[in-house]
């Protein structure tokens, strides 16, 4: 009696050949490799409509132009009236220092809910994750009357100073889980050296923390990069337009509208956050894979 349920196991059990796995394994790749082909088609497409003649943009859907030119990114690097370089220059100021902003701002307000004690601390910790349930659009009335009236509008303070007094409840969060990890040891062992809690942020918690705060640089820096909204609503000369900014202006419903120069500019804006996610691909999957595990 005690054999048969073991003896049904191994008899229900299907046991494939080596080429009904092989031929698994194939159909699985082709798969993959097809939801990628889809994926990637549109910017696919909009690379090679960069460098496609201007009357083809719209009449091929083949990622293979029929002739190849650069003239667009020649149009739409000088074809403003402000270079295109200005706008990149804007935007990479804006998103170095929202990065710098985010990671050391909302660091340091991680390392005070994970590791000190002070009145309040759970009713503040509470406060701040309700403000992650507030849409930007709630808040915006209020600050751009707020920095219309300290005299910002038009400059890039609306999108900086908020960074370095951490307004994104996010990065708290996904700090304060990261830093639970780390063993209490360490910051008992540095009391009995004699350091104090700003000396245990900055010399022990900092240092182990490279995943989590490669992650919120990341974040950081391809959400600015990316952001139309913002700057829309506080920038108004165009010599201190970001290039989400930049790009609109190709489309212009009262004049003649540039789609080759448009595609060109687009294909470069990709370039930096590419590099930056490349760059830092290794820290970003550590930092999301051990923020909230016991270590």
């Amino acid at each position: 009696m005690t054999d048969a349920p073991a003896k049904l196991t191994v008899v229900g059990e299907r046991r494939l050949s080596p080429t009904q796995r092989r031929l698994l394994s194939v159909l699985a790749h082709a798969a993959l490799l097809a939801v990628s082909v889809l994926m990637l088609y549109p910017l696919l497409w909009m690379l090679a409509a960069s460098v496609r003649p201007e009357n083809e943009i719209f009449t091929s859907a083949s990622i293979w132009p029929s002739e190849w030119s650069l003239d667009a990114y020649v149009r739409g690097w000088n074809g403003l009236r402000t270079s295109f370089g200005v706008f990149f220059t804007n935007s990479f100021i804006i998103s170095i220092l929202s990065v710098c902003g985010n990671v050391l701002a909302c660091s340091m307000a991680a390392f005070a809910f994970a590791r000190l004690n002070f009145r309040g601390k759970n009713f503040w910790f509470a406060m701040m994750l309700m403000t992650l349930m507030l849409p930007y659009q709630v808040t915006l009335i209020p600050q751009y009357v707020l920095f219309l009236k300290l005299g910002w509008v038009n400059t890039f303070l609306p999108l900086v100073v908020p960074k370095f007094l951490a307004a994104d409840g996010f990065f708290i969060f996904l700090m304060v889980q990261f830093f639970r990890g780390l063993p209490r040891e360490l910051d008992e062992a540095a009391q009995m050296d004699g350091c104090s809690p700003w000396r245990i942020y900055w010399k022990i918690i900092m240092p182990l923390s490279m995943p989590v705060l490669a992650t919120a640089a990341i974040f950081t820096f391809i959400w600015t990069w990316d952001d139309f909204f913002g700057p829309l609503i506080y920038l108004s000369e165009m010599k201190s337009y970001t290039v989400m900014l930049g790009l609109r202006t190709f489309t212009d419903s009262t004049g003649e509208s540039d789609y080759g120069a448009l595609f060109a500019m687009s294909v470069l804006s990709l370039v930096p956050i590419f590099l930056f996610f490349l760059f830092f691909q290794r820290l970003l999957i550590e930092g999301i894979a051990t923020t909230g595990m016991k270590r």
